[in-house]
């Protein structure tokens, strides 16, 4: 996610032409808030990376990937669907719908800490 948003906040132009997007003002400003928000959620989780998932202090760590991954893995899931994919688009699909999974059996399951 880091290395996604750093590209997206550095390179929105090149992002843009790779895509086929129009190169207004517009569609740059996107990719670049696309950018903040994935860099925001790395520094978020990395921050967090000490807290146990899913515990009082780590619940909404998980609801926001669980949300996250979820609504990605359905919006990627309804495009392959539907079109013919890139090698690129379905890798990120299989990516979304992996971590979707597991930030759900994070939050619906009761963290356990391991004995010391």
């Amino acid at each position: 996610m880091g290395l996604a948003g750093i590209v997206c906040s550095f390179f929105p132009q090149e992002i843009s032409l790779y895509l086929n997007a129009n190169s207004s003002g517009m569609a740059i400003i996107v990719i670049q808030l696309t950018g903040a928000l994935y860099f925001s959620f790395a520094m978020m989780n990395w921050t967090a990376k000490e807290n146990l998932l899913g515990g009082i202090y780590g619940r909404p760590i998980t609801i926001g990937n669980m949300t996250h991954f979820v609504i990605g893995a359905l919006a990627l899931l309804k495009v392959v669907s539907t079109t013919n994919p890139s090698p690129l688009l379905l890798s990120a699909t299989f990516v979304y719908t992996v971590y979707a999974i597991l930030f759900g059996m994070i939050f619906f399951r009761h963290p356990k800490q391991t004995q010391q």
